[in-house]
């Protein structure tokens, strides 16, 4: 085992690593949250506030963390969410992501702010593989991104419900953090010298790369000031409607905390939804991903999967989503930490440490299937069927 691998014995201590090496602004960006933050905690709190109840005579030797969702067998029941920017933290990161993804046996959602377009990384060949989309002003900017999903062979669509409107991330706004940087940046990243290394040549080439017409210079200033002003903020329900009858294949809502929003979505034919609250980077109180899980899923009835990101930092924090009827669990920041550390392989041991926490979790509980977690292993108090559902949408 290398030195950095030993160091990298969870994800927290990945983030800790990638604090060490990362200008603060550059680490902030993906650490910081709206606000105050409040948010941003209580989705790691509220993993702190559900307790396990093992049952370890049950006898599980042997573990099978696989599962089907969207009729994609993954190795275990997490995806790789959205994050912008990725390859601001390592060269080329997305695509350094899909293929510990693709190693690994996992899925991934590739950001709209990706810094590769959505072609270079559908290349990689990533299974299943599901494109982060939008509703803008212009409807037919809308539809050529799905377009372009379409062509390059995307699996699922993820349209993300939670963002036109920017929170105010207060980290970002201390550290002067601006694309493209200010004058300041460089004396932080001076202190920096691993990150500034190894971002030779890319630095001048980062960009919003989705967003790039053809015959433009890459400029990401103007990029980004476009991207500011043409999201729409009266996005609705007829838009969903719009996506979901252009788009054949799995099409997922993330952002979803009401249980009225969910039990629309599965009405109106969406494949699964995503409970998030945007890693607590867009509305400061609002409620933990984890505490508005179980009434999501309560009102799904398991006609579709339900997801949930935001403060997954270990394998058990998986085997409690789980618990509380969610189908699989995304993961967010963690990829950035790993990006930072290692590249690939950082990601490849982000993975691998997710595998072994969730497999030594279930075992300790006595579980051997991904299909028998369910609320038997939590606490009397949680296990409580007025209050926590075990239905769960059939693979």
């Amino acid at each position: 085992m290398k030195g950095w691998e030993r160091q990298a014995f969870s994800v927290d201590a990945m983030r800790e690593m990638a604090r060490r090496v990362l200008p603060r602004a550059v680490f902030d960006f993906a650490d910081g949250g709206a606000e105050r933050e409040w948010t941003r905690d209580a989705n790691e709190d509220a993993f702190r506030a559900v307790s396990l109840l093992p049952k370890p005579l049950d006898g599980a030797a042997e573990r099978d963390l696989s599962t089907t969702l969207f009729g994609y067998r993954l190795s275990m029941p997490l995806m790789i969410g959205p994050t912008g920017l990725a390859g601001m933290y390592w060269p080329d990161g997305e695509l350094c992501v899909a293929r510990a993804a693709k190693a690994a046996g996992v899925g991934a959602v590739l950001s709209h702010g990706s810094v590769c377009t959505l072609e270079a990384y559908a290349a990689e060949g990533l299974a299943p593989r599901f494109m982060q989309v939008f509703v803008y002003r212009d409807a037919g900017f809308t539809r050529e991104l799905v377009d372009r999903a379409r062509a390059a062979g995307y699996h699922g669509l993820v349209l993300t419900i939670d963002n036109q409107l920017l929170g105010n991330r207060e980290r970002d706004v201390r550290n002067g953090f601006s694309i493209p940087p200010r004058p300041g940046f460089a004396l932080d990243a001076a202190t920096r010298l691993r990150w500034l290394w190894r971002m030779r040549g890319h630095l001048n080439r980062i960009t919003f790369g989705n967003y790039v017409r053809p015959g433009e210079a890459s400029d990401i200033a103007k990029i980004a000031g476009r991207m500011g002003e043409i999201l729409d903020p009266g996005m609705s329900w007829r838009d969903v409607e719009a996506m979901r009858r252009d788009w054949d294949g799995p099409f997922v809502l993330k952002g979803v905390l009401h249980p009225d929003e969910a039990e629309r979505a599965a009405a109106l034919g969406v494949d699964g939804v995503v409970v998030s609250n945007h890693g607590g980077r867009q509305l400061d109180g609002a409620v933990a991903s984890l505490e508005a899980l179980p009434r999501v899923v309560e009102r799904v009835g398991g006609r579709i999967p339900v997801l949930v990101d935001g403060g997954v930092r270990r394998g058990v924090d998986v085997l409690r989503a789980l618990a509380l009827g969610a189908s699989a669990v995304l993961v967010g920041r963690p990829q950035l930490w790993a990006l930072a550390v290692a590249g690939e392989a950082g990601v490849a041991r982000m993975l691998s440490i997710y595998r072994g926490e969730l497999d030594k979790a279930m075992g300790l509980c006595g579980v051997r299937r991904i299909a028998d977690i369910d609320r038997r292993i939590l606490s009397a108090g949680l296990a409580d069927e007025a209050i926590l559902p075990v239905a769960r949408a059939a693979e």
